[in-house]
């Protein structure tokens, strides 16, 4: 199959609906951080891009909203030209410019604070990074606090980048600047709010 066939296929079978699901289920992920939502396979996008990530990129980017792409995700122009096609969304020329960052290979991801961090006067303006993960239960267990927890969760995402739990530290102590992360896996997905406190479970 062509660029240009791959660009126009595998978009939501209903844009409406299959937004208002995928944002739902993004919005009750951040407000409960830890616990896993469910996702159908709404999206189609060109591999390696998977179904979940590019399910939320239809939900969350438009034309105001640049996204980078990991070197695994930009190696393949079908991808870069279906969310081009699908969400009008730009290619940030960095990734500090970037809204949203989809990352297929989170174990060798550039250090967090590459991407923007927001300013204190405008700390929405961060990126939102979208780690695509092979599950959520059979990495290293992390221990989770804060906002939106009782007490304490536990996740387990496969594949996390190098030195998450130190990464994450520093990302925490910028409040209320900092990334916020959205966990892609195949059967939903999982968000890390930056108020979110993480760490590896026994520390």
């Amino acid at each position: 199959m062509d660029i240009a066939a791959q660009s126009i296929e595998g978009g939501f079978a209903d844009p409406v609906f299959n937004a208002q699901t995928v944002f739902r289920a993004v919005m009750d992920a951040m407000a409960r951080p830890g616990t896993v939502q469910p996702l159908p396979a709404l999206a189609h996008p060109p591999a390696p891009l998977s179904a979940t990530s590019g399910a939320i990129a239809l939900a969350l980017c438009d034309n105001d909203t640049p996204l980078w792409l990991d070197p695994t995700l930009h190696a393949c122009a079908a991808i870069g030209s279906w969310l081009g096609f699908h969400t009008g969304a730009p290619q940030a020329n960095t990734p500090a410019d970037a809204h949203f960052a989809f990352i297929a290979s989170p174990a060798e991801m550039m250090a967090i604070d590459g991407f923007s961090q927001g300013t204190q006067d405008y700390p929405d303006r961060s990126t939102t990074l979208v780690l695509q993960v092979g599950n959520l239960a059979s990495g290293a267990p992390l221990l989770l606090e804060g906002p939106g927890i009782e007490t304490s969760a536990t996740i387990a995402p496969a594949q996390m980048p190098r030195h998450f739990i130190e990464q994450w530290k520093q990302n925490s102590k910028r409040f209320p600047r900092g990334v916020d992360i959205i966990l892609a896996a195949p059967e939903g997905i999982a968000c890390l709010p930056r108020t979110t406190r993480i760490k590896m479970m026994g520390a």
